[in-house]
């Protein structure tokens, strides 16, 4: 996986409007059906290209939130990411 959005999500919309790929979506459109954003690993590219770090963890209000998921061959992954489970946005 890409970023993952863990719930403690509190579904303001901040990182749906800066994702660059669309990889994510809202609870509504959510297919694991958790009340939560959902990013879809085959379109997230990590910001890789795009910006230094991923746009939607600099976008999102609430702290780990947004932490990175299990990498997995073929996909675009952050030259700075760390193990999966942290956070995206270290302080």
């Amino acid at each position: 996986m890409a970023v993952k959005i863990l719930d403690t999500c509190i579904n303001c919309a901040a990182c749906i409007d800066e994702c660059p790929t669309e990889a994510i979506v809202d609870e509504d459109d959510n297919p694991t059906g958790e009340e939560i954003y959902y990013v879809y690993e085959d379109k997230c590219v990590e910001c890789v290209g795009h910006f230094d770090t991923p746009a939607c963890a600099e976008a999102c209000p609430t702290e780990e939130c947004i932490v990175w998921g299990e990498p997995k061959d073929g996909l675009t992954l952050h030259p700075d990411r760390g193990e999966p489970g942290t956070d995206v946005v270290e302080d």
